[in-house]
């Protein structure tokens, strides 16, 4: 079942690329569209049959490299059930939000049903290089979509310098790949093998060097300080859609690299490290918090809330590493927050960088100057991201409470003053918002010299229906979270005991 939801995308694309290029460019969207769905619904027949008590499930193992220890081996527990889910969902509301969409629509289609499938496959891999495969896809295809259908020259200069700085870091995570397969005994690359065995449990530097060649490698994707100066540009000169899909599913590969990996097969240098990732955490949270509230162009201030909600979900992973001061529970509760927080973000921001491509499709620009008074002429428009913006910075009712309240109170037990400084980044960034809201929504009217006066459009349908559900099914998490919950604690808990090993 993983083997089709992963690479259902991947064959349709390539059955596009066999078909006539005289199709009308709907066709193209639409089959698109009906991919997605589909594929969204093969993961909640999954979810459906998802024991959350049973481990690891839905695996499945082929031999692929047999002499070098590599196998083709996929599978989904309670880590990462919650992003394969997200991925889908997220890929599906890109397709119905570029409906509209008229540059080289085969090839824009093609790419990101190829991202689909790379995407989905590094949450199902439980080898490293398998996992390290679909990591470095992941930059490929990213890097075209922002160089071929970003904002002119600039976008090929953030795709170029997105592209190596993420390869560079892809590298490094390889070497860490390298130095776990030689301390296995017998060598293998298999995640759930290297668990089992702890292969560097003792081995003190070397297994220290291997946890740095590996975090430096997903810093650099998650992005934290100082990794993270990729991010805004490329995010800023992207696409909409490209955006959308950067925050929601590719910052998370990072996240989630450091909880199915790093955690579970270093616990010791985890624990050893614990409260470096801590500072890390906290220092991302805040620094990200600080510049976003300086921009003045709104797309770019979202990019660097990712920054400081991703550095949430590293305080709550480094504090889980400590055992001192500290119970199981705790650490549970914060790893639990830290998955929360991956699908909330995706979720919100995603939501959030469709609204900032409806303002640069209506003016050619993000710069908040530029805007005013916007509720009285598009008052859906002001609507929704008035919304998106209150549940981007953890209002009760949506998905980013239930994800930080775990996370701090997870976090509080082992490190209560790192804890108390990141919580001042929820001020922080709802000052932003409130000031970004402030700025485009309210006084009197102004629009860019782009725009006759009284012509611009509030939210097409196209627009509005992908940015709802999105916003809807945070608010569902925010008020019904157990079903989520449910998946994700139990798994929680059983990375919690593999690091106190």
């Amino acid at each position: 079942m993983l083997s089709v939801v992963t690479f259902l995308p991947l064959l349709v694309c390539a059955a596009l690329l066999f078909l006539p290029r005289t199709l009308p460019d709907r066709v193209y969207l639409w089959t698109w569209i009906a991919t997605a769905a589909a594929d969204l619904a093969l993961v909640v027949v999954v979810w459906a049959g998802f024991d959350t008590g049973g481990g690891m499930q839905y695996e499945q193992r082929v031999r692929w490299i047999p002499s070098a220890g590599v196998g083709y081996h996929v599978g989904v527990d309670g880590l990462s059930l919650p992003l394969v889910a997200l991925t889908c969902l997220l890929f599906l509301a890109v397709a119905v939000y570029s409906l509209r969409e008229s540059r080289r629509v085969r090839s824009y289609v093609c790419l990101f049903l190829f991202l689909q499938t790379v995407s989905t496959g590094l949450f199902v891999a439980l080898d490293l290089i398998l996992f390290f495969v679909f990591f470095d896809l992941s930059i490929v295809g990213m890097f075209f979509v922002i160089a071929g259908w970003g904002h002119g020259e600039r976008a090929r200069a953030a795709a170029l310098k997105f592209f190596l700085y993420t390869f560079v870091g892809s590298l490094a995570l390889l070497l860490g790949f390298i130095g776990l397969y030689l301390a296995a005994d017998p060598h293998t690359f298999d995640i759930t093998d290297l668990t089992r065995t702890n292969p560097l449990a003792g081995s003190g530097l070397y297994a220290g060097l291997v946890l740095l060649a590996i975090g430096v490698g997903l810093a650099v994707k998650t992005p934290t300080v100082p990794f993270h100066t990729w991010l805004p540009p490329a995010h800023t000169d992207a696409p909409a859609a490209g955006s959308a899909i950067l925050a929601g599913v590719l910052l998370k590969m990072g996240t989630y690299g450091i909880v199915r990996i790093a955690m579970p097969l270093l616990p010791g240098s985890w624990r050893r490290y614990a409260l470096a990732i801590v500072v890390v955490g906290v220092v991302s949270v805040v620094y990200g918090a600080l510049v976003a509230l300086a921009q003045t162009d709104f797309k770019r201030m979202i990019a660097y809330t990712s920054v400081n909600h991703m550095g949430y979900i590293v305080l709550a992973v480094g504090a889980a590493g400590t055992l001192a001061g500290t119970d199981a529970q705790a650490r549970s509760l914060a790893v639990t927050g830290a998955v929360t927080q991956m699908v909330s973000h995706g979720l919100i921001t995603g939501a959030l960088f469709f609204l900032t491509g409806v303002l640069y499709d209506r003016g050619g620009t993000n710069a908040m100057d530029a805007y005013s008074g916007l509720a009285d002429r598009i008052p859906r428009f002001a609507a929704v991201t008035t919304v998106a913006a209150f549940a981007g910075f953890g209002i009760p009712g949506f998905s980013g409470f239930i994800a930080e309240f775990q996370i701090f109170t997870g976090s509080l037990a082992s490190r209560p003053a790192a804890t108390a400084v990141a919580v001042t980044g929820i001020l922080i960034t709802a000052a932003l918002f409130l000031t970004a809201l402030r700025r485009m929504l309210l006084g009197a009217p102004r629009l860019p010299g782009t725009i006759p006066t009284g012509g611009v459009a509030d939210l097409h349908r196209h627009e509005a229906l992908p940015t709802v559900a999105l916003l809807a099914l945070a608010l569902v998490i925010g008020i019904l979270p157990r079903w989520l919950l449910d998946v994700i604690e139990p798994a929680s808990s059983t990375l919690t005991g593999l690091v106190a090993r």
